[in-house]
């Protein structure tokens, strides 16, 4: 059989998710060797106009306000589903009983019922399965995956994740979508501490339990049509944590930090060393390691050609975005298409992480610990 040499991308949604994923498919094969040359086919939205410019924008071949007829076409090789939380089970369903390969924003879907849903549906078909998180993909974090596999900081006793935005303190600020239940799931938790939480399961491993609090502190925010609503989401979440390797930690999510915009740091400590990342200097990784009392943190500069990915981009010390973890993502993703190989974070990693999201709401609800 001739091996397919191109795979054809149908894009649900165009919005910030959206240009951030249109543009890792475009750019992935420019400055990697991929087995298969991704093509952006067709861009879907509700609203057929802006859809329309969305595609010549952001660079795909057609529009459409149909994402049901879209992701049933022969021609189209891969979902991405870059919309709001809301759609994410019904969208993944309809791909998979169509066979696509399935791309997914994070968190998975807005309740653990829907993601074991979505679960169960990939694997029926046994189709390659990915959800986003992105910033597994900084190669500062996968250097420090590197040395923590590697034993350099010898047995984790504690992880420490805090992921800070200010951009709803003022209570002016209208009730978007991202402010609704119903639409995404819950807030701070599932927006950004869902990152966090990911890259704990990721850098130390599976977590057992949590003890969780959620505090909302606007209640009620201006309509975008006028008048008031409720908010019904969690403007912070703040989490204990118990890993099954003995290991505890924390993790925080606020949108009510003041001049944080988007402060996604963890650190790690373990019997023999320590390390830290924080995404707003985020070629960067802080290592300390034990080596007699005039030791400290020393930071590495992870922009050199053994780091992973780097050797494809720019000399040292020309730093990498926000934009390349998006498309290290795709480059892993087209890779697997074209091997038949599973990648990861995929739907599993997705349900995963909806049962500690899960666990905090309801922990926090019953004031008690909760099984992960």
């Amino acid at each position: 059989m001739k091996r397919k040499a191109e795979i054809r991308v149908a894009q649900i949604g165009y919005q910030f998710m959206g240009r951030a994923h249109a543009n890792a498919w475009r750019q992935a094969g420019r400055f990697f060797e991929l087995p298969v040359r991704p093509v952006l086919q067709v861009v879907c939205g509700r609203n057929g106009g802006a859809a329309e410019e969305a595609a010549e924008r952001l660079g795909f071949a057609e529009h459409s306000s149909a994402w049901q007829e879209v992701v049933a076409r022969p021609d189209i090789d891969v979902v991405d589903i870059c919309t709001p939380g809301d759609s994410h089970r019904e969208i993944a369903l309809a791909a998979a009983a169509a066979g696509k390969a399935i791309l997914c924003e994070k968190p998975l879907a807005n309740t653990l019922a829907e993601a074991e849903e979505m679960l169960a549906g990939v694997r029926a078909r046994d189709l390659l399965d990915m959800v986003c998180h992105n910033y597994r993909r900084a190669p500062a974090v996968l250097l420090a995956k590197r040395l923590i596999d590697e034993g350099r900081l010898g047995r984790i006793h504690h992880f420490r994740g805090t992921y800070l935005q200010d951009w709803i303190v003022d209570p002016a600020f209208p009730r978007v979508w991202r402010l609704e239940r119903a639409r995404a799931g819950s807030g701070a938790l599932g927006d950004i501490a869902s990152h966090s939480i990911d890259l704990a399961r990721f850098l130390v491993g599976e977590i057992r339990e949590v003890s969780g609090l959620l505090e909302t502190f606007v209640a009620e925010r201006p309509l975008e049509g006028g008048g008031r609503g409720p908010v019904d989401v969690d403007d912070a979440a703040l989490a204990l944590l118990r890993f099954e390797s003995g290991a505890v930690g924390t993790v925080e999510g606020s949108r009510f930090a003041p001049g944080r915009k988007n402060y996604n740091r963890f650190e790690i400590n373990g019997s023999r060393g320590s390390l830290a990342f924080d995404l707003e200097r985020m070629n960067e990784l802080e290592l300390y390691e034990e080596s007699g009392p005039e030791s400290g943190f020393r930071t590495i500069l992870a922009t050199d050609p053994s780091h992973p990915f780097v050797d494809a981009w720019w000399p040292p010390g020309h730093v990498l975005g926000y934009e390349h973890t998006f498309i290290h993502t795709v480059v892993d993703f087209v890779r697997a298409f074209a091997a038949g190989e599973r990648v990861r974070p995929d739907f599993e990693d997705g349900v995963r992480n909806q049962r500690v999201l899960d666990a905090i709401e309801r922990s926090s609800a019953r004031r008690a610990w909760q099984p992960a």
